[in-house]
């Protein structure tokens, strides 16, 4: 219906002008926490990336940091990320991959579910930024949640934290403060401490004493603030170099003090693209297209219109016109057909868009009737299958 045989997805891998539809391998960023498992000597018989026996491991997820926008910083000249830029070209544990794809849509409410699963977005169902709750018709907004449903229910499956700390590792998980029971930390990653605390210097220093404290442990730290300015003032200005600066230091910092026998992985959840207003398709100004969707979830990059019942071909039709080459619109069927969110349970299914509309180059889709104003002002964005979204680093560093 709205395919193309240009964009038909194989195996995960590119198509002469299609999403990048990610293999959900070893190769994804699923894989990272399984990694981290076995390299503590748990198998936890979910693909992972080969990391070497250690009796500790320290994962970071920088928020936002591409792998592209980082080759980018590190072509040029690497003055705002040298340890990182450094780490890119450093030797690695056999076997183990530079880069990561991250999931479908590329964005961090379905990254966190991937990392801290192990599974597929169709597996663990956080399947998209702002998603309808097939049992109550409204949308959820996967990040800041909703009291009315469960976290548990709305993923069953046992996260790698939970499963580590089952199996006698000490685990660690450190953010921000506000993240204490949210409902996408329970979601994602409930099992072991958390501690919340709100520097970057505080951060390292309790993800030293964690991994000095026990004879196997496991520490995950999480940092927001380049996602946070890359939103804000687009990736490529001063805010967000800034931002990648103190991240980097900060870095750099916990290597030099890794206790002995402990490993450092730097990984991300998704990348960014800079869109200008100009770029944007505003659905209040094409009231026909607005016709026949009930519900407009996802982002302004991977938009998922909810239809009334007998109107997505039509609807499914109408965007693909409007959109041209800025886009790739499939239905839902079409969408898991190609793999996009792996292979997808039963319950999952329905919270998925009926149609799907994934941006290309520097655009996106809004609507500012229902839109927050907040959102409105992002430049930088993503959620989308490109390169610039859906790759990012896997760095690591041993002592």
């Amino acid at each position: 219906m709205t395919s193309s045989a240009a964009d038909d997805a194989s195996g995960g891998e590119t198509p002469d002008d299609g999403p990048i539809v990610p293999p959900y391998g070893a190769r994804t960023l699923s894989a990272v926490l399984p990694g981290a498992a076995g390299a503590l000597g748990v198998d936890l018989g979910l693909d992972a990336v080969p990391l070497p026996a250690a009796l500790g491991v320290c994962v970071v997820l920088v928020d936002g940091l591409g792998a592209r926008l980082l080759a980018e910083v590190a072509a040029d000249g690497a003055r705002d990320a040298p340890f990182l830029a450094a780490l890119v070209g450093a030797e690695r544990p056999a076997g183990c991959p530079a880069e990561l794809r991250v999931g479908c849509p590329t964005t961090t409410a379905t990254s966190m579910g991937s990392f801290g699963t192990g599974l597929p977005p169709g597996r663990h169902g956080l399947v998209g930024y702002e998603v309808r709750d097939p049992d109550r018709g409204v949308l959820l907004n996967e990040l800041r949640w909703d009291p009315y449903t469960d976290p548990l229910t709305w993923q069953p499956h046992s996260t790698v934290f939970g499963r580590c700390a089952a199996a006698g590792v000490a685990v660690t998980r450190i953010g921000d403060p506000e993240f204490a029971g949210s409902g996408l930390t329970v979601a994602a990653h409930r099992g072991g401490n958390f501690v919340g605390l709100a520097a970057v210097a505080d951060r390292v220093n309790a993800a030293v004493a964690a991994l000095s404290c026990a004879d196997r442990s496991l520490v995950y730290v999480y940092w927001g603030k380049v996602d946070a300015a890359g939103h804000e003032h687009g990736w490529r200005s001063p805010a967000w170099r800034a931002a990648l600066r103190e991240i980097d230091a900060a870095l750099a910092d916990l290597a030099d003090r890794l206790p002995s026998g402990t490993r450092l992985v730097v990984t991300a959840d998704h990348g960014m693209v800079d869109v200008p207003h100009a770029g944007r398709l505003d659905l209040t100004d094409a009231p026909a297209l607005r016709q026949g969707i009930a519900i407009l979830g996802g982002e302004s990059r991977f938009v998922q219109l909810y239809c009334r019942p007998g109107h997505a071909d039509a609807v499914a039709r109408r965007m693909a016109d409007a959109v041209g080459d800025r886009a790739w619109v499939r239905s839902r069927d079409e969408a898991i057909a190609q793999g996009w969110f792996g292979p997808v349970d039963d319950r999952v299914r329905p919270r998925i868009g009926d149609v799907l509309v994934a941006a290309r180059g520097a655009f996106a889709v809004v609507d500012r009737t229902v839109t927050r104003r907040h959102i409105l002002s992002l430049i930088g964005q993503h959620g989308s299958l490109t390169e610039d979204e859906q790759w990012v680093p896997l760095l690591t560093v041993a002592r």
